[in-house]
Order: C-alpha cells, then sequence, then structure tokens
C-alpha cells in the first residue's frame, strides 16, 4: 500500500531524539506528506490542521527510523567458506591474508565476475537486510583493486538501488588491500592504480565518500594520507577502518582530515578517541568481524562513552571477516560483546548511523526528516537487540509508502 500523505496512530514511536530513553512516545502520532515527516507528537495534541489527514492504524506496534547498515561490503564476487575452516583450525586472519587468502583472493573472483553478476549475488543480502527494516545500506568497493573492476563495482552498488526499494550510498575502497600484481610496492599501487581509479570513478558520479583499510596488512597512514588528500580535492568525505589488529594511528589520522567515521577501533587508545570528539566523527562498532575473527580485545566503549564519541553500529557484511547479513544481530552482538546498552545500539543503527554516511535528513522521527520507518511487533525498543535469530518486523514505510 501507497500514501503520499497521512497520519499513522495508535503506535508507540522510539523517535531517537529528546532526552527521554529512545525519545519515546507513548500512544504516538506521525504526520506525513510529500516523503517528509510533518509533526510527530502524542496522538492527543494533534493540530488541527492535521487532523483530516488519512489515518493508519499501527495497531499498538513501536515505530522507529528505518535501520541503516553504515559500513558494508555486499558487493563481490565467490566467498572464503574454505578460509572460515582454515582459521578453525588455527590460521589467524593475518597468516591467511600473508598467504595470498584474504581480501586477494576475493579480488580474483570480483575480478572474474560481470557487473550483473555481482548484481545477482548481491541482491540476496539486501533482500536479507530490507527484510529487517533497513532502508540505507553504505556499500564499499575495494576487492577489484584495478580501475576497471573498482568502477564496476560501484556501477554495480548505484544499480542495486533501481531493483530495491533502498537508498544505497557508496564508499569507494581503493586502499582495502595491495593487488598480487603489486606486491611489495603499496606506494606506487596508491599513486598509479587507487588515485586515478578513484578520481574516475569520481567523473561518473559514483562515490559518495573515500575509505581506506589502515593496518599492518593494508596501508600505512602516510599513504591513507594521499588518497585522503586526492578526496579533499575531489570535494569527497573520507572514512577508515582504523586500529582493528593493530594502533598505527589510523584513527587520529581519520579525525584530522574530519571523517566522517572511523570503524573498527579495537585498539583505539584516548589520544584518538579524543581527536574523534574533536572532529565530531562517528566511532564504527563492527562486532561481526570481532566475533568471526575470534578477537579477545573489545573497542574501549567507555572511553567514547566519557568523551562523547557517538557510537554506531553496522553489519560490516563481507565474505571474510564477517559474512553476516543482519543488522539486528549486530545490534545483539554490541550489547553482548561490546557491552553497549540496547539504547546505543539502536541509536547506532538509525541517528549515529546516519550521522557516519553525512545523511542529516535521516536516523531519527522528527519533522522535515525523511519519513523513513520501521515497525515492529514488539513491546520495547530493547527487544530489538535483545532476541537472537527472530525478526519482529512487521512494516517498512519508505518516503511515506508502506512496504508489507
Amino acid at each position: 500500500m501507497h500514501r503520499s500523505q497521512g497520519l499513522l496512530f495508535n503506535c508507540r514511536a522510539a523517535t531517537m531524539t529528546g532526552p527521554a530513553p529512545y525519545g519515546l512516545i507513548e500512544n504516538a502520532a506521525i504526520a506525513v506528506a510529500q516523503e517528509k515527516i510533518l509533526w510527530v507528537g502524542a496522538s492527543t495534541d494533534i493540530p488541527p490542521a492535521l487532523a483530516a489527514l488519512p489515518r493508519h492504524d499501527l495497531g499498538g506496534r513501536l515505530i522507529t527510523p528505518a535501520l541503516i547498515d553504515c559500513h558494508s561490503h555486499i558487493v563481490h564476487g565467490g566467498n572464503r567458506a574454505s578460509e572460515f575452516e582454515m582459521r578453525l583450525k588455527g590460521a589467524s586472519y593475518e597468516e591467511i591474508a600473508r598467504a595470498g587468502g584474504g581480501i586477494v583472493s576475493t579480488v580474483a573472483a570480483t575480478r572474474a565476475a560481470s557487473e550483473d553478476d555481482l548484481i545477482a549475488a548481491a541482491l540476496p543480502r539486501v533482500d536479507a537486510l530490507i527484510a529487517e527494516g533497513v532502508a540505507v545500506i553504505e556499500i564499499k568497493s575495494g576487492y577489484g583493486l584495478d580501475i576497471e573492476t573498482e568502477i564496476r563495482m560501484l556501477r554495480a552498488a548505484r544499480r542495486l538501488a533501481g531493483l530495491r526499494p533502498v537508498t544505497i550510498v557508496t564508499s569507494f575502497l581503493g586502499a582495502h588491500a595491495v593487488p598480487a600484481e603489486c606486491s611489495g610496492d603499496p606506494d606506487s599501487y596508491i599513486d598509479e592504480i587507487c588515485i586515478p581509479a578513484l578520481r574516475a570513478a569520481h567523473r561518473e558520479g559514483l562515490v559518495d565518500a573515500v575509505d581506506g583499510f589502515c593496518e599492518g596488512i593494508a596501508f600505512q597512514p602516510p599513504q591513507i594520507a594521499r588518497v585522503f588528500d586526492a578526496a579533499r580535492q575531489a570535494g569527497l568525505p573520507v572514512k577508515l577502518h582504523a586500529e582493528q589488529l593493530s594502533n598505527l594511528g589510523g584513527a587520529a589520522l581519520a579525525a584530522r582530515y574530519g571523517a566522517l567515521s572511523a570503524d573498527h577501533l579495537e585498539y583505539l587508545d584516548e589520544t584518538a578517541v579524543k581527536a574523534l570528539a574533536g572532529s565530531h566523527s562517528v566511532a564504527v562498532m563492527l562486532p561481526g568481524a570481532f566475533y568471526t575473527l575470534r578477537e579477545t580485545r573489545i573497542p574501549p566503549i567507555d572511553l567514547l562513552r566519557r568523551h562523547g564519541v557517538p557510537m554506531a553500529v553496522a553489519t560490516d557484511m563481507n565474505p571474510g571477516s564477517s559474512p553476516m547479513c543482519s543488522l539486528l544481530l549486530a545490534m545483539n552482538m554490541a550489547c553482548t560483546l561490546f557491552r553497549m546498552t540496547p539504547e546505543e545500539a539502536l541509536r547506532g543503527t538509525t541517528a549515529h548511523a546516519a550521522a557516519a554516511l553525512g545523511l542529516s535528513g535521516r536516523g531519527a522521527i522528527a519533522p522535515q526528516l525523511r519519513a523513513d520507518f520501521a515497525v515492529w511487533d514488539v513491546e520495547h525498543p530493547a527487544e530489538l537487540a535483545y532476541r537472537i535469530g527472530f525478526n519482529p518486523l512487521h512494516a517498512r514505510i519508505i518516503g511515506g509508502a508502506l512496504w508489507h
């Protein structure tokens, strides 16, 4: 059912705004028109000018902002189930990568896939997220590591938005790994392939942000800085995989460039936390990778709280370290593994996830924001992070249109 305007009522609204926990409004009503929220408040306070709008009864259900997956690698070729077995036999992530596995193995499969192949493989993953109330998915390149395939990945990501009722945000991740043909010469790869690929993709309008992987098995901060300089010249925001396996100072580098986000952050120190707070960057928690790699060092959640750094939560859906297509499961993992609260997890997949993508008009239920909602068969917002392997979604409302 589709509506261009209407009044949603008989619901509990977790607006994710205001001082109340979850921004919760009991017996709420939400007025929507032209894909925007006109008004939200208690049903007893509906303005007379809106009272005559067509009404839709939500049956007392919980309504939240539609969820946002702000870090994913959904577009890729092949899978790495064999590496899953290797890790269970004792091989580390770094050992697999140095032996030619890891990201580089996915590169071969992605290079061999056509644009249509990449879309066909990605659609079931996109559908799994949509089925959990997701309205925005960030998708990274980074499995091409040559100009042609990086652009093909980004074209595929853009096309997904025309095939499903979902917003796709793209990130250029050419600085993800050094391809085999450039082994031992990461600087030449950055200058001769990565940055030219970024510029070519940007000319096609395929890039919303620029990402990188700052780690011993990937790129050092000075190399990432050159990519970020190219992003700055193109007027593109940046984000960074940082401090996942060690502390190379990636998060501090990201903060110096005013990054939208720094992601992973298991080895983050307090100096870098302060830098992220000063730059208003979002710390993106990725418990799926922590779980899959059986890591033991959790991100410094208390430090991030103490210094007021907003925390997002995402799936990090990728074929190697986080083959997870459930944002609800990521929320549960953020609570059980990282000790985030259920409210922090929900803010992390709504308001803070929107901030991590630079989307000022999403992630909350407030006037003038986009009318993207998830309607749930639950009594309390904490249930969204509490249950495991259970999806209580009743419906998505995207731009004011109801999708069952």
